[in-house]
């Protein structure tokens, strides 16, 4: 059985990144959020065994998103994925309870390692 992934991030071009990198592994993009207030709305739907959530995006940036989901679903799974991020961003990501960090661009290895 594979492990389902939500993909929250604002760009379509992530969402095909993500799909071709866990291409013929046991992971699956079950499902794709472009907006924090998105993410929050279907995680309970999903159910999603990881989430990766990009930090900057229109509305509910990833880092407000991530703490409510986690304070909702403290079992969550969530990857931060950034290109402009800092370390007061790292950081607060860690301090909110994310599991890692993930620098874009990013290779295969490097998000199935994460």
């Amino acid at each position: 059985m594979s492990k389902r992934i939500m993909v929250v991030d604002d760009s379509r071009l992530v969402r095909v990144q993500m799909e071709d990198a866990l291409a013929g592994t046991e992971y699956e993009v079950a499902a794709y959020c472009r907006s924090g207030e998105d993410a929050i709305a279907r995680y309970a739907e999903v159910r999603p065994d990881l989430v990766t959530m990009d930090i900057i995006m229109q509305g509910m940036d990833g880092l407000d998103a991530a703490e409510i989901i986690l304070r909702e679903h403290p079992e969550a799974r969530i990857v931060m994925v950034s290109s402009l991020a800092n370390d007061d961003s790292v950081h607060e990501a860690s301090g909110i309870g994310a599991k890692t960090f993930l620098y874009k661009p990013f290779s295969k290895e490097e998000l199935l390692q994460a």
